[in-house]
């Protein structure tokens, strides 16, 4: 074995997809891979690529005082374990993938001299990002602007976002055949940020369709725990047949049997559509909507995929329709 590289990410989709499409390419070229994240890895990477898996206390910094006065000592015991973790593993290189957890292994690296990388996927540095920017020996890019990098210019190196394995190999999938009559599978995620609008959006759309629409439709979504019951009740009033899970662990394979996805605009989310080739509906969270890392991320999909794809940052379930 060659050594051991520390991946870096937050415990999200978003972060730990990409993290793991580097995981596998490292691991076939004989490293060690060893990821720190948070608590939240177990339900969104409980297969991860790695030799191991470290749990470092992390925070998200918010306007709270109080709150952001508890995440900065909370993250300070996070750089205290980092310290440990990094000394004992000594790595040959630290990769982040943004996300708050992320911090304190990257600073602990950073300041013990092991060269370091961030990857940020959006159209826009994170926040964790850009405190590590200047911190950093380079800054891995999915597109080739980036908004708040351009100071960190020598520094930059391209490398588009990278995908599972399994997103690979579902962009081998022929699009779904359908005749006349037969069912219409559509896929709907939102990820750990989204779902709930989701739940909120999508069953009030599909009650709009015409009775003969709805009775064809093959509805699989993502849901949150709490939501489960009411969404699967507001389909089973429709007569619709839908697959409720909170998690998806074979995304790709889902996306590749779907004729239409309805999904979150995220960085990897847009990646994965554009590898696998699907028609799509792209929803910027309303939080979110002003948000250049948003929006970028699925005007960018829209010229790099041959799938076609619907960007509303105003979408509501009558519009959806």
């Amino acid at each position: 074995m060659r050594g051991v590289i520390l991946l870096c990410a937050g415990g999200t989709g978003g972060h730990l997809f990409p993290a793991e499409a580097l995981a596998t390419v490292l691991a076939a070229r004989g490293w060690r891979v060893h990821l720190a994240t948070d608590e939240r890895v177990e339900a969104y990477g409980g297969d991860f690529p790695a030799e191991a898996v470290h749990l470092v206390p992390s925070a998200t910094l918010t306007t709270s005082p109080v709150a952001a006065a508890r995440a900065v000592l909370r993250l300070g015991r996070g750089y205290i374990a980092a310290r440990r973790l990094v000394k004992r593993l000594n790595p040959a290189a630290a990769v982040g993938f943004g996300g708050y957890p992320t911090l304190p292994p990257m600073l602990a690296a950073a300041r013990a001299g092991i060269p370091t990388v961030v990857h940020d996927a959006n159209a826009v540095l994170g926040r964790a990002n850009r405190f590590l920017a200047s911190r950093v020996t380079a800054i891995a890019t999915s597109l080739p602007k980036v908004g708040g990098a351009g100071m960190f210019a020598a520094r930059i190196v391209e490398t588009g976002n990278p995908v599972r394995p399994a997103v690979r190999e579902a962009a081998g999938t022929p699009y779904p055949a359908r005749n006349t009559g037969d069912p219409f599978r559509l896929l709907v995620f939102g990820g750990s940020q989204g779902a709930r609008f989701m739940s909120d959006l999508l069953p009030p759309a599909v009650a709009s369709l015409p009775e003969g629409d709805r009775r064809l439709l093959r509805v699989t979504q993502q849901c949150r725990p709490e939501d489960m019951e009411r969404v699967a009740r507001a389909y089973r009033d429709m007569l619709v047949e839908a697959d409720l899970q909170p998690f998806f662990r074979d995304l790709p394979r889902r996306i590749a049997a779907s004729h239409l996805v309805v999904g979150r605009s995220g960085a990897s989310t847009v990646a994965e559509l554009a590898v696998i080739g699907r028609p799509a509906i792209m929803v910027p969270l309303p939080a979110m909507q002003n948000e250049p890392e948003n929006t970028g991320s699925s005007t960018d999909f829209i010229t790099a995929s041959d799938s076609p794809v619907s960007c509303d940052s105003s979408i509501s379930s009558a519009s959806l329709t």
